[in-house]
């Protein structure tokens, strides 16, 4: 065979392995099925919540479906869990997941974070009368506090890294847990603070932020996408026009009233 052949064959089979990996990757899988499968918890306001009537909403529920329309395809929830969420991830049950996700080393193992579209940190949230009392951890690391968190997320590790001492009771439901502290079954949460923030305004004169000096965290959200070159860039170039042109902080502000 001529040299010039051998190479015209080596060039043609190394674009048509190209084509062949490029047709497999997540985004061309995405758009060939026409449907962008979205993870969520549906448990935590202002980014992700069902209803009773059994509605998602909230700021990143309109983000992913504004997502797949930018990538001309249906957008369909894939329900999920604090505690299973990374295992569920793993076994690809959705493409991209969304609601408040912290950016972690564990999960950046598995899959690739979108640009950040919240910078945030762990605060207390308490009854109003209590304050002052839990302004620092050691002032919440103490026997007689009753510590609640939801199950399997980064607020669960949270506690149970730093309230060695406290009681911790684990609390099932994300979406009533708070009302645990307006009745006086739990003491403090230390959860994201725009989650306190909101809870504040949903439950005015009865929760309140505690008077801490600075966040006990520092970190952020965005949204975790399939290992894939191509979808992280159009999820990236989705989530920077979002906040360039203030649609996410739109969707963010109307989903804390």
């Amino acid at each position: 065979m001529k040299k010039t052949s051998l190479l015209v064959l080596i060039i043609a089979t190394f674009m048509t392995t190209a084509s062949a990996h490029a047709d497999d990757s997540a985004l061309a899988l995405i758009k060939k099925a026409g449907v962008l499968k979205i993870g969520t918890t549906g448990d935590y306001k202002p980014f992700s919540y069902k209803s009773p009537n059994g509605e998602l909403t909230g700021a990143d529920i309109s983000m992913a479906q504004e997502l797949a329309a930018s990538l001309s395809v249906e957008p369909e929830f894939v329900p999920t869990t604090w505690k299973t969420l990374l295992e569920d991830f793993k076994a690809k049950k959705f493409d991209v997941l969304v609601g408040g996700i912290t950016v972690d080393a564990a999960r950046a193992e598995v899959g690739d974070f979108s640009v950040p579209n919240v910078k945030d940190g762990k605060r207390p949230i308490a009854r109003c009368e209590d304050q002052t009392k839990y302004s620092s951890i050691d002032a919440i690391n103490q026997p007689s506090t009753r510590v609640i968190v939801n199950p399997g997320g980064t607020n669960d590790k949270f506690a149970h890294e730093h309230f060695t001492d406290a009681k911790i009771a684990v609390f099932p439901d994300n979406r009533v847990i708070f009302d645990e502290i307006a009745a006086n079954r739990a003491d403090v949460m230390v959860t994201d603070g725009v989650e306190v923030d909101l809870q504040s305004k949903l439950h005015p004169g009865v929760l309140c932020p505690t008077k801490v000096t600075e966040p006990f965290t520092h970190f952020e959200n965005a949204y975790l996408v399939r290992k894939d070159p191509a979808l992280k860039a159009a999820v990236d170039d989705f989530v920077r026009k979002q906040l360039d042109d203030g649609g996410w902080k739109a969707k963010l502000d109307a989903a804390m009233k």
